[in-house]
């Protein structure tokens, strides 16, 4: 099955590529056969983009970063219109109906729900308009069909479960003997989730705990709750649990806006990371890596924006100019510790 192939491949990138490297799992036919484009210059050209919801810390950075990227790359700022979706799936349908209808050369959608992505790219494919959808990944089912179709549509993001599998490896690379604080032999976790029905919120949350599991840890879950990717309803949760007094030594958080909640609840509790409990995160929002270097969170996962938005820019003007586009266009994350966060710190201040 095509999926199965793809799965294996991005395991190899994985492996083998940089830190803002970018692979392939399938390519299409020279846009040259499809029409779309004239040649004509590019700051005449619009670009339509959905964002799922402005009010997430990280689809700030990555949409700032990619009209950035745009206006670099020829495309004036005038003819970039960005839309927040609302969190609605429905409201995200409306909008990229009314950017058709207003005649984009090309559509950058972050979806709301990537389940029904179809939607979407039905309308686009209708229209005979380009689609890159960033950031959330639409199903195999989903992807297979733009292969099969040769439809002019492309997904530039992360494999999730990357991230999950690093959060993972982050607790382990500390050590059982310590993570292991009440010496039952156990690791008892708290997992905050973000959107279950998200599937990148469900690999990191799987994947997370499996890395561990895979390694022999014997994990007990005392807790599993979903904060849907916001700081304050992580820092409510966690607080509400930590009056409970049960042993918890490590909380996986999902986003890293989840794990600054978090952090919040565990300090006003009169505990400290790194002695009481281990607290990860995922982003590598600036906050956050300051908060690593100062050691009040064990480590995070860069999630880089930067070389996804500027991938997703790149990959819509290629789109307009009628250049070889591929289907898929996978970045990779990158594990956070004290060891390498000035790194990244200075990475995202430049």
């Amino acid at each position: 099955m095509k999926r199965r192939l793809i799965s294996l491949f991005m395991a190899v990138m994985v492996a083998t590529c940089s830190m803002t490297g970018c692979g392939v799992k399938t390519s299409q036919k020279e846009n040259t056969e499809s029409g779309y484009g004239s040649g004509d210059v590019l700051s005449e050209k619009k670009v339509g983009v959905c964002i799922y919801q402005f009010a997430d810390d990280f689809m700030t950075l990555f949409r700032d970063e990619l009209k950035d990227r745009l206006v670099e790359k020829g495309i004036s700022e005038d003819n970039i219109e960005i839309l927040d979706s609302l969190n609605n799936h429905n409201t995200q349908v409306e909008q990229v109906k009314e950017l058709i209808n207003d005649g984009v050369d090309v559509l950058i959608v972050n979806p709301v729900n990537p389940s029904f992505a179809k939607e979407i790219t039905d309308l686009a494919v209708g229209a005979g308009i380009p689609l890159v959808y960033v950031n959330r990944e639409p199903d195999g089912d989903e992807e297979d069909r733009w292969v099969d179709n040769d439809y002019h549509v492309s997904y530039v993001g992360c494999d999730a479960r990357q991230s999950g599998t690093y959060q993972g490896e982050i607790i382990e690379a500390l050590g059982f003997d310590t993570v292991d604080l009440n010496g039952d032999g156990k690791l008892q976790y708290y997992m905050i989730e973000g959107d279950p029905e998200n599937i990148d919120s469900q690999y990191r949350t799987e994947y997370s705990v499996r890395t561990l599991k895979d390694s022999a840890w014997k994990l007990e879950c005392v807790g599993d709750e979903v904060g849907n990717w916001h700081q304050e309803t992580a820092r409510q949760l966690m607080a509400k649990f930590l009056e409970e007094d049960k042993d918890i030594e490590v909380v996986f958080c999902n986003n890293d806006a989840m794990a600054l909640g978090a952090l919040e609840a565990i300090e006003a509790d009169g505990k400290v990371v790194g002695q009481d409990i281990f607290l990860v995160g995922v982003d590598a929002l600036e906050e956050v890596i300051g908060c690593v270097l100062e050691g009040r969170i064990t480590g995070t996962v860069f999630n880089d924006y930067i070389s996804q938005s500027h991938s997703a820019a790149d990959t819509a003007i290629n789109y307009i100019k009628m250049e070889k586009v591929e289907h898929y266009v996978g970045c990779h994350y990158v594990k956070v510790t004290t060891k390498n966060a000035q790194e990244i710190l200075d990475k995202i201040k430049k």
